[in-house]
């Protein structure tokens, strides 16, 4: 029985010997409370661009297509699309702000009728206005966007990763998925603007003959725009921190006082 109860006491504490091994090598290989602080900052500020990105990506807001009043008619005709929606509403012109000539914003109450692209489905193209969509650009966008969002869940899953498991290694890795993302983002925002332009350039030549149209830019390619900064702004953020600290000491060295 005494055997026995030595072989335990020395089986327990081999065990709590491991376990403070264990504890002490994960303290050693962890990160210090300055550097996790600074990196849960940078997560916070792509944190914010990550949802203006799924915000701007997932509404169709980006343009509204406007067509002119009308003097013999109540109401005026409008539309609005994204990447992959686009919605015609039918406004009162007695709800269009006073000294505006066109119909709108599109924010306004009214009859909507809302269709998802077929770029993806069947390959047709949309038709606005008696205008005809460029499909290949409109993909484009799109592909582009989803991508970004793409670059952008990876970022996030290393630096989650960072500050859970201690890898140092991947916080630069995350930090270049950021940027990628932001840059991806704002190049899908430029794409999208080319195939308005080739929208409204496509007029079809069948009648009835196609309005003429305004158009401007919306809160949704606002939000794109602010989360492509943000994006970028968050991975150098995170990128500074895997670089060396700047030697202040060697430019500002530190004269020592003797005691006299």
């Amino acid at each position: 029985m005494m055997m026995w109860s030595n072989f335990l006491m020395q089986e327990e504490d081999r065990r709590r010997g491991a376990s403070g091994q264990r504890a002490r090598g994960q303290h050693n290989s962890g990160l210090s409370p300055e550097q996790e602080g600074k990196i849960k900052l940078a997560l916070l500020l792509t944190a914010v661009g990550a949802t203006l990105a799924v915000l701007a990506v997932g509404t169709e807001f980006w343009v509204e297509l406007n067509t002119f009043k009308a003097n013999d008619s109540a109401v005026c005709d409008a539309a609005h699309l994204g990447l992959w929606k686009m919605c015609t509403k039918r406004l009162w012109q007695a709800d269009v702000p006073l000294g505006r000539e066109t119909c709108g914003p599109a924010a306004l109450p009214g009859e909507a009728n809302c269709t998802y692209f077929k770029f993806f489905t069947t390959g047709e193209n949309a038709r606005i206005f008696q205008r005809t969509t460029k499909k290949e650009v409109n993909m484009a966008a799109a592909a582009v966007a989803v991508v970004g969002l793409t670059f952008m869940a990876l970022g996030c899953l290393c630096v989650i990763m960072v500050l859970s498991k201690g890898a140092e290694s991947l916080l630069r890795v995350g930090a270049v998925c950021f940027g990628l993302s932001g840059l991806l983002l704002l190049v899908s925002l430029e794409v999208f603007r080319h195939s308005v332009r080739a929208l409204l350039q496509r007029v079809s030549p069948e009648p009835p003959p196609a309005p003429a149209l305004t158009y401007e830019y919306s809160w949704s390619l606002a939000c794109g725009v602010g989360a492509g900064l943000v994006l970028m702004l968050g991975g150098g953020c995170l990128l500074l921190l895997t670089l060396p600290p700047w030697p202040w000491g060697s430019l500002c060295p530190k004269q020592e006082h003797r005691a006299t």
